[in-house]
């Protein structure tokens, strides 16, 4: 395998000595790709860590890789736009046995990767930069980042993963390339970060902090970071990896409050110090109570589909209620809640014959009707539902 200019400088041997890759993805970093590179060469030279300096271009076309070259660099063309996609291309292209990634606008200090390289060393499969404990220069990070989405992100991060992380955006972070590689990342955006940190987290691999000083970037024109876009594109994929968060717990919560609702009201009006409640909220309580089924449903869905594909690790729990509650018992449970709407509504029809099937008094129809039309819905929701399901372990088993 051909040297690079950088390898020969450091004195390797071959691409398998190489312990340590600095990657830093880049799309018209002219500006600033050659202090990144100098100061990235200025601590493979000063450590004395056998190592290289790689760039994932994006396609820039503004002469960086040129740049790049001439200053020993590495430079490997990602036809493929985005963060994350770069990065990816740029993992599959390392050649250390650590990776430390981080931005080529100059706003990380690559002359001080001390920590990040004991912390590997150590055992470590993923170190992240924390620019909190490390420090934010002024101007480095606007306030609408510094103050509320990385701090919500990161908050919503450990409430749904449990992640030993508090920065998860940070940009600067070294890990172990076969245990990165091993997680299958995908995103090809700015959520790229997320998915690491995530997958990471549900993988079980061993995750550390080093405090990390973020700096203004040093280029002239705006960030290639949207922050409302890419920020909800980080919540979503927090949502989307977490299906307890995203249905499990609203649709527990909106199937237990209608079925509240329904129970107080199916015998009548109730009255609330000066405010009635009556056949109306009864209405939005059997609605809530259909979509939480539906979204718990979803929950049950996601979990198995996610195993079977390797996003989300299998919930035991959830395995062994299939189980012990398989297609013939959820089978006779639906039918029995069929056969209870189908009562109900007998009952309607018989109270709306007592009145000669003209216009109905009162509201105890209407009662008996909604509680019918609702028992019917959740049965045949949960039948389909178990057809689903054992669809989904055919498939698994297959």
């Amino acid at each position: 395998m051909e040297l690079t200019k950088a390898q020969g400088a450091l004195g390797l041997d071959s691409a398998a000595a190489v312990e340590l890759t600095i990657l830093m993805p880049c799309l018209n970093e002219a500006e600033t790709i050659g202090a990144c590179i100098g100061k990235a060469m200025s601590y493979l030279a000063r450590s004395g860590v056998v190592g290289e300096v790689l760039i994932a271009d994006n396609g820039s076309t503004d002469g960086s890789q040129a740049i790049a070259e001439r200053l020993g660099a590495r430079v490997v063309p990602v036809a493929m736009r985005g963060y994350g996609a770069a990065l990816i291309a740029g993992i599959a292209a390392a050649r250390g046995r650590f990776v430390i990634m981080g931005d080529s606008d100059d706003s990380y200090d690559f002359a001080t990767l001390e920590p990040f390289v004991a912390e590997l060393r150590d055992g470590c499969d993923l170190v992240m930069g924390n620019r909190f404990r490390g420090g934010i220069r002024p101007g480095a990070m606007p306030p609408l980042h510094r103050y509320l989405g990385n701090p919500v992100l990161s908050t919503i991060g450990r409430l749904f993963f449990d992640a030993p992380v508090r920065d998860f955006h940070c940009g600067l972070r070294g890990f172990n390339r076969d245990a990165i590689r091993a997680l299958d990342l995908r995103a090809p955006g700015m959520e790229f970060a997320s998915e690491m940190v995530v997958k990471a987290t549900i993988q079980g691999l061993r995750i550390t902090e080093v405090p990390t000083t973020l700096s203004p970037d040093g280029r002239s024109r705006p960030p290639h970071l949207r922050s409302w876009r890419d920020g909800w594109r980080h919540l979503r994929f927090l949502l989307v990896f977490c299906p307890r968060w995203l249905f499990l717990y609203p649709g527990a919560a909106l199937f237990l409050t209608g079925l509240v609702a329904m129970l107080l009201l199916l015998p009548g009006p109730v009255r609330l110090g000066s405010v009635t409640i009556d056949v109306h909220t009864m209405l939005y309580g059997a609605g809530a109570m259909i979509m939480g089924f539906q979204a718990v449903q979803f929950w049950a869905f996601a979990r198995i589909h996610g195993a079977q594909q390797g996003v989300v690790p299998e919930s035991r729990r959830l395995a062994a209620l299939l189980d012990r509650f398989g297609l013939e018992p959820a089978l006779i449970v639906a039918g029995l809640l069929v056969l209870i709407g189908l009562a109900l509504g007998v009952v309607s029809v018989a109270m709306w014959g007592s009145q000669h099937f003209g216009t109905l008094v009162g509201m105890g129809t209407m009662r008996l009707a909604i509680a019918s039309v609702t028992c019917m819905v959740l049965g045949l929701q949960l039948a389909f539902g178990a057809f689903f399901v054992t669809l989904l372990g055919m498939m698994r088993s297959g």
